[in-house]
């Protein structure tokens, strides 16, 4: 049984997740999260426990889901191909800083600024729980997740 085939057929939309911690920014691509409450507003992303955005978010208390768009997947590349250990991921993309100090992507399809709610170990990752503090969308259609685009 190859559970990854049955996996591709779940269609998911494509972030990058950004924390700003002690000064340091870092961000990386993620494809496993989902809205989990209406009120209050709250949404779940699964971090691996050896990405280094794992430890930031933990201790910055915060991250935000920048929600790509079309056309943004050289973008993805850039967030989930290196370690934001030994690169600046940031270098030549624009941003602003979030109400909870975490970067905000320009041009991406939506964001959702969130303060940490709570950490649920899973496996080999953590689901962050975040309370949504601000958002913003724009008419740019989401990224979805296709597997040959990072292969």
């Amino acid at each position: 049984m190859n559970t990854d085939e049955a996996f591709d057929k779940v269609v998911n939309g494509i972030a990058v997740v950004t924390v700003n911690a002690r000064g340091k920014s870092n961000g990386m691509t993620a494809a496993w999260f989902t809205r989990v409450s209406f009120n209050p507003p709250l949404v779940m992303v699964s971090v691996g426990h050896s990405r280094h955005t794992h430890g930031l978010i933990g201790e910055a208390g915060s991250f935000c889901l920048n929600i790509l768009a079309e056309g943004q997947v050289s973008l993805a590349r850039k967030f989930g191909f290196a370690s934001g250990r030994n690169a600046d991921k940031f270098a030549g993309v624009s941003f602003r800083e979030g109400k909870t100090g975490s970067p905000i992507l320009e041009g991406v399809a939506g964001h959702l600024d969130c303060r940490l709610a709570a950490a649920y170990n899973a496996g080999d990752h953590t689901l962050f729980v975040g309370e949504v503090v601000d958002s913003g969308a724009s008419d740019l259609k989401p990224l979805a997740s296709r597997r040959e685009d990072y292969t």
